[in-house]
């Protein structure tokens, strides 16, 4: 695959920041999208077009704020909660449709750039319930779009069965991990690097990145 051409869904957060440093180990050639549908916190566009301006790849950043005035919760709304689902509901931060939709969009940039792959973060391991975070949902997906457009993408997944700690292996692997921890974004409060430390975002993140810093205490030992 050293030889095609992909794109990230890149939001400038810790797994599609992985995810663009895997991408750019596995392809000749990498672009990033990043979707602006009014989210609560517009610092996330800033960080990947600083992470994108510093890594070197072109980056695109595609005006979905259609998706805010359908789809109002924690993410697009100041008066909503950050909250966990309770009693099997989902969490107040789920946007619905939005992986739908940028998967879809992604895939027509994918072909008016001539990239047959299109590489998310999404996990189903180590994820807080999100339906459209689900390996089902991403084959059927793929399926659909490759039907819809008569053409051959391939939507890859690199940490979909990884927990936080192996998503910070795999950081560490690609000799990212200091540049995901300083300068990746995925707080809900907006803070950038080891953020708020008390959103679910940033518990999910910190206690993986504790996780994984204890197993290579014990490797040592």
């Amino acid at each position: 695959m050293k030889d095609e051409k992909a794109v990230v869904v890149f939001s400038g957060g810790q797994d599609s920041t992985t995810c663009l440093f895997w991408a750019l180990e596995t392809f000749k050639e990498v672009e990033c999208v990043t979707f602006n549908y009014n989210q609560r916190h517009k610092q996330e566009i800033d960080c990947a077009k600083a992470i994108t301006s510093e890594v070197g790849v072109n980056h695109h950043v595609l005006d979905m704020q259609l998706l805010n005035q359908l789809a109002p919760n924690a993410l697009t709304r100041n008066d909503i909660e950050i909250k966990e689902g309770e009693n099997g509901e989902l969490p107040s931060t789920f946007v619905p449709g939005r992986n739908l939709l940028f998967l879809s969009f992604a895939a027509v940039l994918a072909s008016q750039i001539n990239a047959k792959h299109i590489i998310t973060g999404v996990c189903e391991t180590d994820f807080s319930g999100y339906p459209d975070c689900k390996d089902a949902f991403v084959k059927s997906l793929n399926v659909t779009i490759n039907l819809s457009m008569d053409q051959e993408f391939v939507i890859h997944t690199p940490l979909m069965w990884l927990d936080k700690a192996d998503t910070w292996k795999l950081a560490a692997d690609l000799n990212v991990l200091d540049f995901v921890n300083e300068k990746t974004l995925t707080c809900y409060e907006g803070v950038i690097g080891t953020g708020c430390g008390t959103c679910p975002a940033c518990i999910l993140r910190n206690t993986g990145l504790e996780k994984y810093r204890n197993s290579i205490k014990r490797v040592e030992l």
